[in-house]
Order: C-alpha cells, then structure tokens, then sequence
C-alpha cells in the first residue's frame, strides 16, 4: 500500500498552459461527511508546521486584496478596536464549525434530471429501432437502415456529451480534519456517474489540485510537481512513490488511486491506478 503524501508545499509545473499553485491562495474550507478510513495510507514521516499548505481560492484572494488596497488608501491613522471577549469567542466557535459544514452543487438535482432524460431517450430509441423493420412502409430496407442508424447514433451521442460534461461536477464537498488525515487537512468531494452512482475522491494532499484547461472543470490533479530545492532532498528519494487521491464508491470500494513517483531534484510524475476521477468543477462563489 502507498503511503500519504508527505510533502505539502510544491511547485507545479507546467503543462500546456500555465498552472497556478493551489497553495498560494488563502483557501476556506468546508466540511461535514465522516472520512471512511479502511485503507490505511500510512505515513513515513511527521509533518512540521512550516509546510502545513494554505487554503486557497481566487474570492478569498480577491477579498485580501481589496482590504490590502483600502488599507494602503487610507491617509486617517489607524483606530485601535477593542472587541470583546464573548465576540472572540464568537468568532472562535464559527472557525471551529467550519469543518461540520459542506459545500452542495446548486446545479445536482439539473444534472441527474439530465442523465435520466439522456438515458431514458436512448433506451426508448434502441428499443423502438426494430419496429421500423416491421411497420409496412413504401420505404426501401436501406432507407430504414438509415433511418434507424440515425435515432440510435443521436441518441447514443448526446447520451455520451451528458456524461462527458456531469462526469466533473462535484455534488458535495467538504474538508477533512487534519487529525482525520495523518496531521494535514484533506479534501473529500462526490461525483455522480452516468447510471447516477457516487464517487468518492478523497484527496490527501490539495496542493495536488490545479486550475484545468478542461471545459466544464475548474480543478484537475496535477500530472507533474516539482518540490523546492531546499526541500526535494530531504524529504524525498528518488523511486519513492505516494497516493495523492483515491476515488470510492458509495459501499468504501477502492476504485482508482492518483499516485506520484518521485524522481531527482524533486520531481514528481504522476499516474493513475484504476479509474481514479481526476476533474473537479465546483462554483468557487459559492464555496464558505
């Protein structure tokens, strides 16, 4: 068995296009189902606090720097605030219930009308096909070959566009604890497959996720990492190898796993095992 990434600050590289860091944004999380914990990623070294990864999105980033610019544009000297000790511990509690709470796609219930309807189209279009042999018509066999062929192979391909476009879309999200996830926060997001099936991923290490080229995504897990020079040596060798995410079904069953080998000067390459789900499309705006 593979062990947990241990590394948590990493610098992607580039594919085709440009990749942000999922590390360099101030991310807030969100969380509530409990991590099933039957397969067991150990680890093969502690975590020091200086390479706990940062949450981060782009609204969260874009707050910082409206605040930042309104601060610097003030000419008034700062006011020092008193607040009150029953408003910290206020505030404390709401960080603290973060973890309890989760994020819903607001478009799931739109997704699986969609996949019933495209399923539904084409189960009635194959079935129906042979009765256009049957019914007696002045239309010669190769014509209703033809027409057949054409109900079925529309039917079928916007069967396969629904799938290709839902198959990323995240229904459900939430954060993992760190003590739940070997010392580090992890994230834990649900899929929904063509037959309406859940898939789990689990992702051990979010400085993994990346901006995606992808249409209909917002996150992909990276293919290539590169740890900084002053980190690569120490804390990996080359050949060793990581899970980074694993994907479920709804009863715990492994169904695929991403995993990084790392090679010299702190490489990383990474591959799939199984069938892993490797996109994510989330609305950022409606993250908490």
């Amino acid at each position: 068995m593979l062990p947990r990434p241990l590394l948590l600050r990493r610098r992607l590289i580039s594919q085709t296009t440009p990749l942000r860091s999922f590390a360099s944004f101030a991310f807030t999380p969100a969380r509530t189902f409990r991590l099933r914990q039957e397969t067991n990623f150990g680890s093969t070294g502690s975590v020091t606090p200086s390479l706990v990864p940062c949450r981060h999105f782009s609204i969260s980033f874009a707050r910082r720097s409206v605040v930042s610019e309104a601060a610097t544009a003030s000419s008034e000297p700062a006011k020092a605030t008193l607040i009150p000790k029953d408003r910290e511990e206020e505030g404390d509690s709401i960080t603290g219930d973060v973890y309890d709470k989760i994020y819903v796609g607001p478009l799931e219930s739109t997704f699986r009308r969609l996949k019933v309807f495209s399923l539904a189209s084409l189960s009635l279009s194959t079935t129906l096909a042979p009765f256009i042999f049957v019914i007696e018509s002045n239309l010669p066999p190769t014509a209703r070959l033809a027409l057949a062929s054409i109900a079925i192979t529309t039917s079928a391909t916007s069967t396969a566009m629904v799938a290709w476009v839902g198959k990323p879309y995240v229904t459900k999200l939430r954060y993992i604890r760190p003590e739940e996830n070997g010392g580090a926060e992890g994230m834990e997001m649900i899929t929904m497959s063509l037959t309406m099936k859940p898939r789990i991923t689990t992702v051990y290490d979010p400085s993994f996720l990346v901006e995606t080229r992808r249409a209909f995504a917002r996150w992909e897990l990276a293919q290539k990492v590169c740890l900084p020079n002053d980190e690569g040596q120490r804390q990996v060798t080359p050949g060793q190898e990581e899970t980074i995410a694993e994907t479920r079904d709804k009863d715990g069953n492994p169904l695929g796993r991403w995993v990084v080998t790392w090679g010299e000067n702190g490489e990383g390459t990474c591959r799939e095992l199984g069938h892993v789900v490797r996109y994510f499309n989330v609305h950022e705006e409606l993250l908490p």
